[in-house]
């Protein structure tokens, strides 16, 4: 971590969070007709525009729950921003009559069951896909090329709501395009969790990592376990600037409380399946545990007491893994976790748990004798092994951070590689699934300028050229062990992101390059021309209300 005060660049961070809203960027609107992110994989430019009147038809064949959903969610914002009255209604046949917009699912469409195809003439708009998905990132398309007012709150006034005549095949790279978010160092408000669900559904990210769990607090309500709420969800003051030291440390003694309750949850996951969006909730262990241990000191290895951590860093106290009781509580964590969520996929954690506990301790000296394991690295796999087990028996998956590599690879578990490429590396053969999401690419806390200009980071540095330079795919990998990569994510640790504000500045528009690596054929990228759409394509988040950070500071 490097030295830094809070707001070194404090004036001029605001500078930038105004210039997000009211935009510097306008005077290229007109130049950019294109504007699409991700980049599709073939866009075919003809003459001419559709332009959406109040008398425009949405329509959509066959008569499909899911098509009808996504005519009502782009009507609505038609309605919404141009005062339009527009109905939603099913097709006689598969065909696009003078006015309309159709959406056509066709089984028989040789193509990805994400891909679709866009054709826009001067007199009708055609979305074909396999499945509703594909019409979805069809209509992100179509909102992109739309003028930017269409993510207007309110009907905007001298506006014509047109879009530039094209066809477009589309489909993307990789299954996996994904984006976390960590509420356990800062919470964030449910409000902001459905607008940042929002803002990846315009990029077709299709998987929210929901980092609950921390340290610094426990943000999900667990029934069983009212402790962890009462207790755990708060800590009694937060680090001011930089961790330096126990002895250099200032902390601001204001009591910081947050979590969701289980109906904040269930919206949570409504409405990202109403954006295709999956959210994989992560629940971490062994270690980054103080929150719960503070909660139930029994499940550590000394008894505690514990306190909800209220700085940043890695911790020795973590899960006691020769006690069954630790399997007991988060059996039965995993258990009201996996009927909140539907996801295949069940992150848990893995990463940084120091073994200095588990070395001292009795019974995970006598757990690691009673199984035979050679060390306390073994005795980790076994902890990770036996937590899939479960989840296995459940139909659930696991996935957890590359330190899940150590003391062996718990059977079916997908790998996400966080310290660099080499455990994506080594997890791709030996067979076993991998998501991309190395920190000097994907890390959206590090800074990304000059940092004495920027607001507190974590460190290191990852400016927007560089997000949109990664290749997910190792050259190290033969063909058949590249098919394991699944595609890449960008993380956002939240140490010192405290407003929702700061995250969109920090996440946006790193969040669009990355969304182009995971989207877009490697041979058809381009950074200059990703600027170029990007300058334009900028003002959909500036009409939103979207705090990015402008290009060019």
């Amino acid at each position: 971590m490097k030295k830094n005060a809070l707001f070194p660049g404090l004036v001029l961070f605001i500078a930038f969070l105004l210039a997000g809203c009211t935009g510097k960027d306008t005077s290229q609107v007109k130049e950019n007709a294109y504007p699409v992110i991700p980049k599709p994989v073939k866009l075919v430019k003809s003459s001419g525009q559709f332009t959406f009147t109040p008398q425009t038809e949405i329509k959509y064949y066959p008569d499909h729950a899911g098509l009808k959903d996504i005519g009502e969610y782009f009507s609505g914002m038609l309605n919404r921003s141009g005062g339009f009255t527009m109905d939603v209604a099913p097709a006689a046949r598969p065909r696009a009559a003078k006015n309309s917009l159709l959406m056509v699912l066709d089984t028989t469409l040789d193509m990805n069951p994400e891909g679709y195809l866009l054709n826009i003439t001067p007199k009708t708009i055609e979305i074909k896909a396999k499945e509703p998905r594909g019409i979805f990132y069809g209509i992100q398309t179509l909102r992109q090329l739309l003028p930017p007012q269409v993510e207007g709150a309110a009907k905007a006034e001298n506006v014509t709501f047109s879009v530039p005549c094209a066809n477009i095949e589309d489909q993307p790279r990789f299954p996996y395009r994904g984006l976390h978010l960590d509420v356990g160092r800062h919470f964030f408000p449910k409000d902001f969790i459905l607008r940042y669900l929002d803002m990846m559904a315009m990029y077709k990210y299709n998987t929210f990592h929901w980092h609950l769990t921390e340290d610094q607090g426990w943000r999900i309500e667990i029934k069983k376990y009212p402790k962890l709420t009462q207790i755990g969800s708060c800590r009694k003051e937060t680090l001011v600037g930089s961790w330096e030291g126990e002895k250099e440390a200032r902390y601001d003694g204001k009591k910081d409380c947050g979590y969701y309750t289980q109906e904040d949850i269930k919206e949570v996951v409504a409405h990202a399946k109403k954006l295709y969006i999956t959210v994989i909730p992560e629940i971490e262990m062994p270690g980054h545990s103080l929150a719960a241990l503070a909660s139930y000191p029994q499940l550590g290895c000394t008894g505690g007491p514990y306190e909800v951590a209220t700085h940043w860093g890695v911790f020795k106290d973590i899960y006691c893994a020769g006690n069954d009781s630790v399997f007991t509580f988060l059996e039965n964590v995993l258990t009201e976790v996996m009927d909140l969520f539907p996801s295949k996929y069940i992150h848990i954690g893995g990463d940084e748990a120091p073994k200095d506990r588990w070395e001292k301790c009795p019974k995970c000296q006598a757990r690691i004798k009673a199984e035979g394991l050679k060390d306390e690295h073994e005795l980790q796999n076994y902890f990770i092994s036996r937590i899939e087990k479960f989840l296995n028996a459940h139909g659930h998956n696991i996935i957890g951070w590359d330190e899940i590599l150590e003391g062996g690879l718990a059977p079916n578990a997908t790998v996400m590689s966080w310290r660099g490429i080499k455990g994506g590396i080594a997890a791709a053969k030996m067979k076993h699934d991998v998501i991309m999401t190395p920190n000097s690419y994907c890390y959206f806390d590090y800074y990304q300028g000059d940092k004495d200009k920027e607001p507190l980071a974590i460190g290191g540095f990852l400016p927007l050229k560089k997000v949109y330079s990664y290749e997910p795919v190792p050259a190290e990998l033969t063909p058949e062990e590249q098919k394991y990569i699944l595609g890449a994510q960008g993380n956002v640790w939240t140490e010192y992101m405290a407003t929702p504000d700061y995250v969109e500045y920090m996440v946006y528009p790193r969040a669009c390059a990355l969304s182009e690596v995971d989207w877009t054929p490697a041979g058809e990228k381009d950074y200059d021309d990703f600027v170029n759409r990007l300058k334009a394509n900028l003002q959909h988040l500036k009409v939103m209300g979207v705090h990015y950070r402008p290009l060019g500071e």
